[in-house]
């Protein structure tokens, strides 16, 4: 597999020229959500280690094409604060000229290494998917050791530390659906730069809520600088290896 992959059409980041910094056919993450769109989770661990060399990904990232990216961003087959490099590789990154955005599930912020990495980047899209442990542990399915209010605690000690642009991805099914109002009293206590509704509209394995479901939902977000994935609008762009994208993001991008 190709370490770089895209650009895709995101709707929250623009053209995005994906970086995977795990790069694994079998996902590795600490999540095991039930609406992910790569499957089920074949590693599910905390242990970060260098899952892909840095050398490996400046080589890639160097000759990669990037005129008309509007983000790079650190996503794919996997959690990506799991590997240990992480910071210098946004680092490194930074120097195209071109922002840097990191998708997280927000599992590993508890620890101030992976804060310390996450640092590096201008935006950092953190993961909240429910308002307590049960819920939690029935839509994310998390590694052992990992826990709802630790989770919630490293978002909260991040967004204190962080100078970046932080958003707050929050992903709306049917087993949430009747806790917004939970999780949008949780966002105005992260004070997010963003908060992001989604509901799983690309192949999974439990279905998108309707869009009258996701406008009811973001009635309990009033006052917050929200987005809303029926609201949004995709940018037109061609992938430089429709194969490694599908990877990433089969069934559509």
């Amino acid at each position: 597999m190709k370490i770089i992959y895209g650009p895709v059409p995101s709707w929250r980041l623009g053209r995005s020229l994906g970086v995977d910094p795990i790069c694994s056919r079998n996902k590795i993450c600490s999540f095991d959500c039930v609406y992910c769109q790569l499957g089920r989770t074949k590693t599910k661990t905390m242990l970060r280690k260098q899952y892909v060399s840095l050398d490996g990904m400046k080589a890639e990232l160097e000759t990669a094409p990037k005129r008309g990216v509007d983000m790079i961003t650190f996503s794919g087959s996997g959690e990506p604060t799991l590997n240990s490099e992480l910071g210098d590789m946004i680092s490194f990154a930074k120097g195209f000229g071109i922002p840097v955005a990191v998708l997280t599930n927000s599992s590993l912020l508890p620890d101030p290494e992976v804060r310390a990495a996450l640092s590096h980047a201008d935006i950092v899209s953190a993961k909240l998917d429910a308002p307590d442990e049960d819920v939690f542990r029935k839509i994310n399915n998390p590694a052992e050791g990992s826990r709802f209010q630790a989770t919630l605690d490293g978002i909260m000690q991040f967004r204190e530390e962080f100078k970046g642009n932080l958003a707050l991805q929050m992903m709306f099914v049917d087993l949430n659906k009747g806790r917004a109002e939970d999780m949008a009293r949780l966002a105005r206590e992260i004070h997010p730069d963003e908060v992001q509704l989604d509901t799983p509209l690309r192949r999974s394995a439990v279905p998108p809520l309707s869009p009258e479901e996701m406008a009811g939902i973001e009635k309990h977000f009033s006052g917050l600088p929200f987005v809303q994935v029926y609201r949004s609008r995709k940018p037109k762009t061609a992938p430089l290896d429709i194969h490694e994208t599908e990877t990433r993001r089969p069934g559509g991008t």
